[in-house]
């Protein structure tokens, strides 16, 4: 499954794969491809949903 999202200009695309996340830059597909531990991901996700979340991750 692959998303893409667009705010403004700023795209990325998301595939879950059977190994894991992987996202990169719509734009520049040739660069670099980030692959986040599925922990960091969903850290991520929570910190997106609701900002605040962010710091109590970080405290643990």
């Amino acid at each position: 499954m692959t998303q893409a999202r667009a705010w403004a200009d700023n795209c990325v695309e998301v595939a879950c794969t059977g190994t894991g996340i992987r996202v990169r830059d719509s734009k520049r597909r040739r660069d670099a491809v980030i692959a986040p531990s599925p922990t960091a991901w969903t850290s991520f996700l929570r910190a997106v949903d609701d900002p605040s979340s962010a710091s109590r991750t970080e405290a643990r």
